[in-house]
């Protein structure tokens, strides 16, 4: 079972988009350096449909997309809330941050606009470092397209 610890507003983690960024718990990478090591307890409250649309709600029109922050420990729950999302309101924009290497065959690119993959490391930094391993892509017509550069500074 999936479960957030929090969420917030952000508007840097995709790029022109006012996201509602939801922190999930129980992650398996363990990167070394994490810059919230307290996701990999397993904690939190259960981030089901019903949770998910009681956000929706709250937030409405402010938002324009959605992006679950994690989840690599249960790939398939985070691609079947993805397609909630599609049916609940068609408007709004899915990503997904995970720090797997690959993108886990659970999911499927159809219920995504935007991925980040890549685990953290310390010493190439993240996707704002121009020598990050991790990568951000703009899902257009099943394809996906490296956009890291969007982070780098000067873009």
């Amino acid at each position: 079972m999936l479960r957030f610890v929090n969420y917030d507003i952000v508007f840097q983690e995709v790029p022109g988009e006012v996201t509602l960024a939801i922190n999930i718990s129980n992650c398996p990478n363990r990167c070394k350096g994490c810059h919230s090591p307290y996701l990999m307890e397993d904690r939190g409250e259960a981030l089901s449909e019903e949770n998910l649309a009681v956000l929706l709600e709250k937030y409405g029109n402010a938002i324009t997309c959605v992006c679950f922050m994690g989840g690599d420990a249960a790939p398939q729950e985070i691609d079947n809330l993805a397609a909630f999302l599609q049916r609940k309101n068609a408007r709004l924009k899915t990503g997904w941050y995970s720090g797997k290497t690959k993108l886990s065959p659970d999911c499927r690119l159809k219920h995504f606009n935007y991925i980040k993959l890549g685990p953290y490391i310390e010493q190439l930094g993240g996707l704002n470092s121009s020598s990050t391993n991790q990568r951000f892509y703009h899902v257009v017509d099943g394809e996906m397209v490296d956009m890291t550069y969007h982070f780098h500074k000067g873009n």
